[in-house]
């Protein structure tokens, strides 16, 4: 037996298939369509190792103390952001509305609610700029891409992107409430 989504995400499809199918019409500049890839494969967990993994250069007096908390609140987010996706069970949007939006880059899963992308890029983008206040303004775009990628490329509803955003804001600022 398929697991079923709650209702209220049936009715949030519905109000948000046309802004999918709008955001998709621009995939036909390849351009666009290749930025939005590398997006989302940066996004995916590249970007975020190497910001991990450079705390101890950028900031030799705590470096090694922010690679350990980014890398324990990163963990910890990953398990309720998979705990959340495997029980809500909201199918991406090119499952649901097949022929209607297309997908444009490969899915991990077949579930999209929250965006585990735009969550790390947040909670990572809002760690920076306690830490690295600095490099905050050069992450800013790639973030904007990122959670823009997962809509353009029919992976996630718009719903699922705030939701991953708000999720790693939390998860950012209960971080900095704990460690500092």
């Amino acid at each position: 037996m398929r697991p079923h989504a709650p209702a209220v995400f049936e009715r949030l499809d519905m109000l948000e298939w046309q802004l999918c199918r709008r955001l998709a019409r621009f995939n036909l500049y390849r351009p666009w369509l290749t930025t939005l890839r590398m997006a989302s494969h940066l996004g995916d967990w590249p970007a975020w190792v190497v910001l991990i993994a450079a705390q101890p250069l950028l900031q030799p007096e705590k470096g090694w103390h922010y690679l350990l908390q980014y890398t324990l609140t990163a963990l910890i987010a990953i398990g309720v952001y998979r705990l959340l996706k495997t029980r809500l069970c909201r199918e991406r949007p090119f499952i649901t509305f097949v022929g209607n939006v297309s997908r444009q880059a490969p899915a991990r899963d077949r579930y999209s609610f929250p965006s585990g992308h735009t969550m790390h890029a947040v909670m990572f983008l809002t760690l920076t700029a306690s830490h690295l206040p600095w490099l905050a303004p050069w992450l800013v775009p790639l973030v904007i891409l990122i959670a823009l990628s997962r809509v353009g490329l029919g992976l996630h509803y718009a719903s699922d992107v705030l939701a991953g955003g708000l999720i790693g804001l939390l998860f950012a600022w209960g971080s900095l409430a704990l460690v500092g």
